[in-house]
């Protein structure tokens, strides 16, 4: 708690306390500043991710209820005597009360700008107005402000070094309100001499003691709290992917023992087939040889033949049975298959509800441009599929390898014969473009196989990529490919693929900008 030498006229608040745990124990080999730095992670390739607009629009109440709390206060410290020394308007502390209070509603949107301007402000306060300092909604804010940068930062350097600067200027302020305060002018002048001490302690020293005290409790305790937050919500992370990772091992075991299962019932398919047209093929020739000189064998043959041909269609229908009873990805004699490995593959009526999905907190945007409208039912299903594939790796890749905080998906489908150059788009084409404002994000450059998939499809398609870094920050992901000429017997009253929700959004065609060649291999910058 932020708390100046007593004054003779006012009432210290209260100190919180926070429980906080211990710290995970840092690895034993490393020094007292390498493990301080590695508690703060300062060196972490994670970074957490952002609230999301719910959280967002919750600081904004936050802001709100403590700018109410304020002003509530100010009339009950007016009423209690603490600004009768004040020679200021009472509007303007009013005023000040209130807008100390503003930077609470970003103050996960932009934690340590949120600090910076918090503690700012109360050094002003306590340089001209030092008794609005002391109200408890203040107080409150001060300990949140540093809590939050503490728990929120991305950046872990960064707010080291900003909370480190902050603390440093709140201790040297008290340490000059402590040689210049009149309230301890008050206390030399009660207790002048050690005769006259209530206790054992000079009352000087007791007071800039317990000040002192009080004040690396409250700031120790905001950064201790907001780092063990922050140390939580990573662990966290990596039980959730290590729990994303254990699944996906059980099922890419289960594949494997349905491909294992599945190679055995070939195996014995083939020796089924292999047996009975065996016998077929001789019994046929025996009943060849005698039907002319002994009717019965070449009946006998026959019934044989026969006999086999029935047993054989039935071993196979039940081991084709068998496959057909196995789901892609479930356990192996299960009654029916999983009605999603029967499911179409996706397309771009699906871009909407993959744009909609949960992406870790991300700000999504769905935009469909086309030109003329209902253009997009004449996209073939194949070209489709590689489109919704791009978008989908798109997504994956900026939620784990991009700092950004939104996302745009942008599907485009124009059949203007002249919207581009190229004897390839003679007959228009279509375009999905994945647009984030975030930058690379350390330690998760990835192998590059993701983007080099994406290439490959479009290369199929003798379509163009441009993958890479924006001039105006951010990063790209766009394939274009060119469509088919449209079938004359085809309808004109085909229905555009829409979007489900209020995330999808029409558009009148924009302008088309040119697109780089596909290349075989993903350059250097663009590896995410």
């Amino acid at each position: 708690m932020v708390i100046a030498p007593a004054q003779p006229t006012a009432r210290q608040p209260d100190t919180e306390r926070s429980d906080v745990g211990r710290p995970i124990a840092p690895r034993s080999d490393l020094g007292l500043a390498a493990r301080l730095l590695d508690w703060f992670g300062v060196d972490s390739d994670w970074e957490r991710v952002p609230a999301g607009r719910d959280a967002y629009r919750r600081d904004l109440w936050l802001g709100a209820g403590f700018a109410v709390f304020s002003a509530v206060s100010v009339e009950l410290g007016r009423s209690m005597g603490f600004f009768e020394n004040v020679r200021e308007p009472l509007w303007l502390v009013y005023l000040l009360g209130v807008a100390g209070t503003v930077p609470l509603a970003w103050r996960r949107r932009y934690p340590l700008v949120s600090l910076v301007l918090v503690y700012g402000f109360f050094l002003g306060l306590g340089l001209t107005i030092p008794a609005i300092t002391v109200l408890m909604p203040l107080q409150v804010m001060y300990f949140v402000a540093l809590f939050t940068a503490v728990a929120w930062a991305r950046d872990r350097r960064a707010m080291l070094v900003v909370v480190s600067i902050c603390v440093l200027v709140m201790f040297t302020w008290l340490i000059w309100m402590f040689a210049v305060q009149q309230g301890i002018e008050t206390i030399l002048d009660e207790y002048p001499t050690p005769a006259d001490w209530p206790g054992l302690i000079d009352p000087y020293l007791a007071s800039s003691a317990y000040q002192l005290i009080m004040n690396i409790a409250y700031f120790g305790g905001a950064v201790v709290a907001g780092q063990m937050q922050w140390n939580a919500a990573r662990r966290r992370r990596q039980l959730a992917d290590q729990t994303v990772t254990i699944e996906r091992q059980g099922a890419a075991l289960t594949d494997q023992a349905i491909v294992a299962e599945r190679l055995r019932i070939a195996r014995e398919l083939h020796d089924v087939v292999a047996h009975h047209v065996s016998v077929i093929g001789i019994q046929a020739a025996a009943a060849r040889r005698v039907l002319d000189r002994d009717p019965a064998r070449a009946a006998e043959a026959l019934v044989t033949i026969e006999r086999e041909s029935r047993e054989g269609v039935a071993q196979m229908r039940n081991l084709v049975g068998t496959l057909r009873s196995v789901p892609d990805g479930g356990p192996a004699g299960s009654a029916g298959a999983d009605p999603a490995s029967r499911a179409p593959e996706p397309g771009l009526a699906d871009l909407p509800a993959l744009t909609a999905a949960d992406h870790d907190g991300l700000d999504t945007t769905f935009r469909q441009v086309e030109e003329p409208p209902g253009a997009a039912a004449d996209v073939p299903d194949p070209m489709g599929l590689s489109l919704y594939r791009t978008a989908q790796e798109a997504m994956a890749n900026v939620r784990k390898h991009s700092t950004a905080r939104s996302a745009t998906v942008t599907l485009r489908v124009v059949r203007d014969p002249g919207a581009l150059d190229g004897p390839q788009f003679e007959h228009g084409f279509a375009e999905v473009e994945v647009l984030d404002d975030g930058r690379p994000r350390r330690g998760t450059s990835g192998s590059g196989l993701g983007l080099l998939g994406i290439r490959e499809r479009a290369a199929t398609h003798q379509g163009v990529v441009e993958i890479g870094p924006r001039a105006t920050g951010g990063y790209r992901v766009r394939v274009r490919l060119p469509l088919p000429a449209p079938d004359p017997l085809a309808g004109s009253g085909a229905a555009p693929a829409t979007a489900e929700g209020p995330a999808a959004l029409v558009e009148p065609v924009a302008p088309v900008e040119p697109v780089a060649s596909a290349a075989p291999a993903a350059s250097p910058e663009a590896t995410r």
